[in-house]
């Protein structure tokens, strides 16, 4: 766990549909729709409970769970419906982070060792659905669970029920929602807090409110109470400004590293971007604070921020939403001055452009194209041929010329590719499955 509390915010699942997380209340919105907002705004992880009766139902909160996964770069908390060690290995494999057992099922309680020896104890949780198995919380850390998931018999737990868990010396994570507004809910995640095991808190928020976690994060920093904030390592006084008393800002897309934008910010913009998590410039033409995005939508949300070596110079990496520039671009670097041909070497970007060759032969196919010979004989070529080029780099890897083995990985990475744009797994969904990891 880490060093800070955790605001996470829980959802129940069922019938296709996004409900709060006991699956009494629907949401309006889908839930990738809500754990984007949520994230974009300040939430540490999501949690998703699987509410699902029949195994039709349980195949589409799977597929929910992995839209969602590919929407949000958050850790995401799933469990529910465990009814074998399959089910744990199909919520990992959806996206999961880590999955929690409803120890109220004593078969889940069971299988806890052996799918923490399979997994990995790091994967696996407890979810404790009343204070009634408190006592047993040292049973379940030795059956292989890291993290406890408590719910208490209120929405404000007691003293008493704090100082048990607090006994357990686990790290612990507790429900709290429910309540109209920002401050009140805050004021009871003051009271979670104040037990040093507990790590986080699952939180319940009324649709329209799952993008405030930020803001109680802000209420809660103002109480002492660490969270996961954004906090400037230079003072302003230390920035080195321009004639206007304004320093530059280069914006960057925190994955494809493009060069957005570039715009400045004063003192008063630079501390609302770091208060509020979402790039606040200053208007040069109209001589006031910008919020990027507060009209067009087009939020910029702060991956991070670093200064140059003259301090007089910002590098922000952010989430973009839709266009960073006002023509509808992308970017506003879209016109070419000058340019002169360059093999890319970006290994990334080298991969992305053959994946996207291929996937163009798929849908266009070219005559006497290799790639359209393999997609014409089927996934039974495709995998003989991966098969052969994984015995040519176990060859090439015994052999004394590191040329060869350089050849072989490339054939045998562009037959995979092939199998990925068949399967229509893209490299973003691998890079994000080796994260995870």
């Amino acid at each position: 766990m880490t060093d800070y509390k955790k605001l996470i915010l829980g959802f129940g699942v069922k019938d296709g549909r996004a409900y709060t997380w006991d699956g009494r209340t629907v949401y309006g919105s889908p839930l990738a729709v809500l754990a984007r907002q949520g994230c974009d705004n300040g939430a540490d992880e999501v949690l998703i409970y699987d509410h699902s009766e029949s195994d039709e139902d349980h195949e589409s909160v799977i597929g929910i769970m992995k839209e969602t996964a590919r929407t949000i770069d958050e850790p995401i908390l799933v469990g529910g419906r465990v009814r074998r060690l399959e089910d744990v290995k199909k919520y990992l494999y959806a996206g999961a982070s880590a999955v929690f057992l409803d120890v109220g099922r004593e078969d889940n309680v069971d299988m806890m060792k052996e799918a923490a020896d399979r997994f990995g104890r790091e994967k696996i949780y407890a979810y404790l659905p009343n204070v009634s198995y408190i006592p047993r919380m040292e049973e379940y850390a030795q059956l292989g669970a890291s993290v406890m998931i408590v719910r208490t018999s209120a929405q404000v737990p007691s003293l008493q029920e704090l100082g048990e868990i607090g006994e357990g010396g686990h790290g612990t994570l507790i429900f709290c929602g429910g309540h109209d507004s920002i401050q009140d809910m805050a004021g009871e995640l003051k009271i979670h807090f104040g037990c040093p095991q507990v790590q986080g808190a699952v939180l319940t928020l009324q649709e329209g409110k799952t993008g405030s976690c930020m803001e109680m994060k802000q209420i809660l920093k103002s109480a002492g109470i660490s969270t996961d904030t954004f906090e400037s390592a230079v003072s302003w006084n230390d920035f080195k400004l321009n004639s206007d008393g304004l320093i530059p800002v280069i914006v960057q897309d925190y994955k494809s590293l493009e060069v957005l934008m570039l715009a400045y910010m004063d003192e008063e913009a630079f501390q609302a971007t770091l208060t509020t998590g979402k790039m606040t410039y200053y208007s040069r033409s109209r001589r006031k604070l910008w919020l990027k995005g507060e009209t067009s939508g087009h939020y910029q949300y702060v991956k991070s921020l670093k200064i140059d070596c003259d301090n007089d110079t910002i590098l922000a990496t952010v989430k973009q939403v839709g266009a960073a520039c006002h023509t509808g671009n992308r970017s506003c670097f879209y016109t070419t001055l000058a340019e002169k041909e360059y093999k890319e070497t970006n290994p990334l970007k080298v991969f992305e452009d053959v994946y996207h060759v291929i996937l163009d032969r798929k849908e266009h196919p070219k005559e006497g194209s290799y790639t359209n010979y393999l997609f014409d004989k089927g996934i039974d070529k495709i995998l003989k041929k991966l098969g052969e080029e994984a015995t040519e780099i176990i060859i090439a890897a015994k052999n004394p010329d590191p040329e060869e083995i350089k050849y072989e990985i490339s054939d045998f990475l562009y037959h995979m590719m092939v199998l990925m744009a068949d399967k229509g797994v893209t490299w973003e969904e691998i890079t994000e499955e080796l994260a995870n990891r």
